[in-house]
């Protein structure tokens, strides 16, 4: 395979709680006035990403696995995901809540769905005064049939909600309840699933007066006591992979770029995601050059051997599977998604 930085269509999904902020920040494309999501990179069926870019343009994410496998996606990865792209990347744009909701882990998904569960972060791009998050239950919540009678006087007794910062990163294993409160935009990296239960919609209706279905039994078996969430505040080390997170389905690294950097990925079994989050930059492979601004996203085959990235100031998720980084990981979980130490 012929590595180069790849780029990818997004696909823009219009939500009730969508806002203009992946329009008008992010520069995507759309007519929408409620753009909730930017699906960068895809591999769920009925929403597969397809390349816009160089040698491969057309093509899409599954055609690229079938075609060069391991060369593709890394020897291990491809041994345990076949052709099935791991992860769902994305950008957010919350203008109202999004539901409460809670993922199942991949034992329950696989056995109810025939799919991966969904261990998720997110990473804060962006908000406006005050905004909050959900991230897990309120510790005096011991019993997750609390989750049958939330109204909108006891959602905040029942929940932990949590102001955010630009910079912020949140882990959200599987089974842990949670939402994107108004006012955020976000960068998620995620197991490739689309499966959510929701507990709690804020009693909102869709343009015909109906409430969203709301999941309450499958999120209650869905949910786990996790315990406090776990929250970093990315400063990051200049040209330096700054771990975030590490956990068995993906890892993602803080970047952040002055001047003329090299990254060297010839010993990283896995493709590379960057996501652009703050500046403007040019990523090289194999002379082939990609200008990125906030809000691009970038595969890099497994076969990458050398990145050049040059950027005045720019900031990157650098996300792939595995553990590369030297430094010791600040979140690990394990393969059922559980927070650990």
């Amino acid at each position: 395979m012929k590595a180069y930085p790849i780029k990818f269509e997004p696909i823009l999904k219009e939500k009730i709680w969508g806002g203009m902020k992946l329009k008008e920040v992010l520069h995507k494309k759309t007519t929408c006035d409620k753009v909730g999501e930017s699906w960068e990179i895809s591999g769920v069926k009925g929403s597969e990403s397809l390349v816009e870019n160089g040698r491969y343009a057309g093509m899409t994410l599954s055609q690229l696995g079938t075609a060069f496998q391991e060369e593709f996606l890394g020897k291990e990865n491809y041994e345990n995901f076949g052709n099935q792209f791991p992860l769902l990347i994305k950008f957010l744009d919350a203008s109202t809540n999004l539901s409460v909701q809670v993922h199942p882990d991949n034992e329950m998904a696989h056995k109810e769905h025939g799919s991966f569960g969904k261990t998720e972060m997110w990473y804060i791009m962006d908000h406006d005064e005050d905004a909050e998050i959900i991230v897990g239950l309120n510790q005096d919540i011991s019993c997750t049939e609390a989750l049958a009678s939330i109204t909108r006087e006891n959602v905040y007794d029942i929940f932990n909600a949590k102001k955010v910062a630009q910079g912020d990163a949140y882990f959200i294993p599987a089974g842990e309840v949670h939402a994107i409160g108004a006012g955020v935009l976000a960068a998620e990296i995620q197991q490739t699933s689309d499966i959510t239960y929701r507990v709690y919609d804020w009693d909102r209706k869709d343009t015909q007066g109906n409430a969203r279905e709301l999941h309450i039994d499958q999120a209650i078996r869905a949910t786990k006591i996790t315990g406090a969430s776990t929250k970093n505040s990315c400063i990051g080390i200049t040209n330096e992979s700054t771990p975030i997170v590490q956990c068995d389905y993906f890892t993602t690294n803080n970047l952040n770029v002055s001047g003329a950097l090299t990254k060297e990925y010839a010993h990283l079994d896995s493709f590379v995601i960057l996501m652009c989050t703050e500046g403007c930059a040019t990523v090289t492979v194999n002379n082939k050059t990609e200008v990125v601004t906030k809000g691009t996203t970038l595969l890099l085959p497994a076969t990458t051997k050398m990145v050049y990235l040059f950027a005045k100031e720019a900031k990157f998720l650098e996300v792939y599977i595995g553990d590369y980084t030297t430094p010791t990981s600040l979140y690990a979980c394990d393969k059922k998604g559980l927070a650990g130490a």
